[in-house]
Formats: structure tokens, sequence, C-alpha cells
């Protein structure tokens, strides 16, 4: 896929809009999507308290602040993203703020399960792992990079739980085993406090 079509980002949503959809859903036992189960309800929940922690309280480094201020080619940052997403929840907060810094950047979201003919051109190791930020040009709506759905050290390890969950029979290891690496996967967002984030994606916005 080289660009996106212009109705995708007409129908997309703002930050703003996007966490408002979140909030509302769940205040009627709902999730974006159309798994409404107990276990995607309460990592909604965990994900809304997230997001409102990020969006106050996330710092944008000084390199950060410099290098998204310099952008003068108008872009479109793209957030594939999901509500019941924990990844999504530590992730998407800082991207907005750095989008917010500049007013040639939109930051538009849309949902994965709503738009699986996007999602499928930017598979993970063939999953559909998200949130996966690409960034268009704001005119051409051309496709000019991609990245997500975390930062690789994470991707790594998570890589690493689900090989060795794989080779498990024993359910009750395999879901041990997962919950093991979620558990460390957000002790280290909480650690990391957004820094390999901006990194990284800062790394893509200057190739």
């Amino acid at each position: 896929m080289k660009k996106i079509p212009k109705n995708i980002i007409q129908q997309s949503y703002s930050y703003e809009a996007y966490r408002n959809l979140v909030d509302i859903l769940f205040a009627k036992q709902q999730t974006t999507g159309i798994d409404h189960s107990d276990f995607l309800l309460n990592y909604t929940k965990t994900n809304i308290a997230r997001m409102n922690r990020l969006d106050r309280k996330a710092v944008l480094t000084d390199t950060t602040i410099e290098v998204v201020k310099g952008i003068e080619k108008p872009m479109i940052w793209l957030v594939i993203t999901e509500g019941w997403c924990g990844d999504a929840a530590q992730i998407v907060p800082v991207i907005n703020k750095m989008a917010s810094l500049n007013d040639k950047i939109q930051l538009r979201c849309i949902l994965r399960d709503e738009h699986l003919d996007i999602m499928d051109a930017f598979l993970t190791n063939g999953g559909r792992s998200i949130p996966k930020i690409l960034i268009l040009d704001a005119r051409s709506l051309e496709i000019l990079d991609s990245w997500g759905p975390r930062p690789a050290e994470m991707q790594n390890m998570m890589m690493q739980a689900k090989n060795d969950a794989a080779t498990e029979t024993d359910i009750d290891i395999k879901q041990y085993i997962l919950s093991q690496a979620s558990l460390r996967l957000h002790t280290w967002y909480a650690k990391d406090k957004t820094k390999t984030t901006q990194q990284e994606f800062l790394a893509i916005l200057e190739q």
C-alpha cells in the first residue's frame, strides 16, 4: 500500500474524538470493536486510566520538541488503534503530544477492526499488532514511513514470550507466560516514561 484513500482520512477520528469514543463506549459497558467481553472491558478500564495519566503527565524531551517543531513538511500521522489495546494506551497519548507541537502535523486515528485492509498492509511478524503509526504526506496521502507496535526492546521480549508460550501444551502455563510478559511490558513502560517511544519515533521522522 503506497497511499491512504482520502475518504479514510475524512472518516478518521481526531485524538480527542477517539478518546471520547472510548469513554462513551465504556460507560455503556462496551469497547471498540465487536467483542465486549469482561476480559476486554477490564483492559479498556485500565487503558482509560493510563491514557488519562499520560495526557496529564507525559513529558516530551528537549530533543523531541526541537525535532518536531522543526518539521516543515505538512504531515498526517495516522494511528491504527483500538480502545482495548494496552500498547496503544501507552503510546498514542505521547504521539498526540508530539503532533500538538506543530500545526503542520495532524494526528488522526482509525480503528483496526474497521480497516483490516489497511492493517493487513502493515503486519508485524504476520500479526495485526497495534498501534501502528503511518506517516503520510498531508497533500498526496502517500505513506512515507510507519512505526509500531511498540519499542524494539519490548517487541523482542513479547515475541520471545509468545514463542515460549507456543511451545507449551498446558493452557495454564501458556497463560502464565503471557501474563508475566504483559506485567514486564507495562512495568517497563512505567519506568521508561515514554522516552524510548519518543526516540524511536524521532528516528523514523529524521530518516
